[in-house]
């Protein structure tokens, strides 16, 4: 996967970011069900947890190249429920029940 764009033979500047790279933002935001600028933030923050160095295409960029791509998600569905937690401090995936014993502590109870 390129990240950034290729040189066309087309007249004009050649682009900063591939298809793949727009793409990925298009299906963080279709996946999340987010609005582009949070998906780009979640975008951010996908790849410095991955220790990746890459920058990820601005919110004009991503807008205005939308409209030429076809992002289909296909949606996988579980038994099991999966948290997934978004804050400053970074993305945490945490099974069903867990970031309430994690919040309120083992012996917390519905009352």
């Amino acid at each position: 996967m390129c990240w950034h764009g290729s040189a066309s033979s087309k007249r004009g500047r050649s682009r900063k970011y591939s298809e793949a790279a727009i793409q990925f933002c298009l299906t963080v935001m279709g996946m999340f069900n987010l609005a582009l600028r949070q998906a780009i933030g979640l975008a951010q923050s996908l790849l410095k947890l991955a220790g990746l160095d890459w920058e990820v295409p601005d919110f004009s960029t991503v807008s205005r190249r939308q409209k030429h791509l076809a992002v289909m998600i296909t949606a996988n569905t579980t038994t099991s429920g999966l948290h997934l937690l978004v804050d400053s401090t970074g993305i945490k995936m945490l099974g069903e029940g867990e970031w309430k014993t994690k919040k309120h502590g083992a012996d917390y109870r519905r009352q």
